[in-house]
């Protein structure tokens, strides 16, 4: 499980350094690839795999096979260098915006790499009372 926020910065060919934590925790090959509300997704294989699985259990719609094509093209094998560093893809560095400052967040069995900019701008909780009396309709209470 991915918990936690840290900062770090993206170096001008893309590189990035996946804070300690996370990077015990993905091993050695993971994968990365657009996510949703503008930042990265960042999944373990065996999280990818179960992930792809979902994917090929929608039905065949047109929004599945949108949803499909939009993880599956977007998708990048990943493995970290010697100085804990990951190469991210210059077409996902454009998707989600990543220039300078990161933030990386752990969010249950994935990670989000999202620009610092972006992050701050969704980094809104003035709802949460709201939110979590909608969540108690798929059984979860606080």
């Amino acid at each position: 499980m991915f918990m936690g926020e840290y900062n770090h910065t993206i170096d001008e060919k893309g590189r990035i350094i996946v804070p300690s934590k996370f990077r015990e925790a993905l091993g050695e090959n993971f994968v990365v690839t657009q996510g949703l509300d503008g930042c990265l997704f960042v999944y373990s294989y065996a999280e990818w795999e179960n992930f792809v699985e979902g994917l090929k259990q929608l039905p065949g719609t047109k929004e599945a096979r949108q949803l499909q094509r939009y993880f599956m093209a977007g998708a990048a094998p990943c493995e970290v260098d010697k100085q804990g560093r990951i190469l991210i893809p210059s077409k996902l560095r454009m998707a989600a915006g990543l220039e300078k400052e990161v933030v990386f967040v752990g969010v249950l069995s994935k990670i989000e790499i999202w620009s610092k900019e972006r992050w701050e701008k969704n980094d809104c909780y003035d709802n949460m009372d709201e939110v979590a009396e909608h969540m108690s309709e798929f059984g979860l209470s606080f």
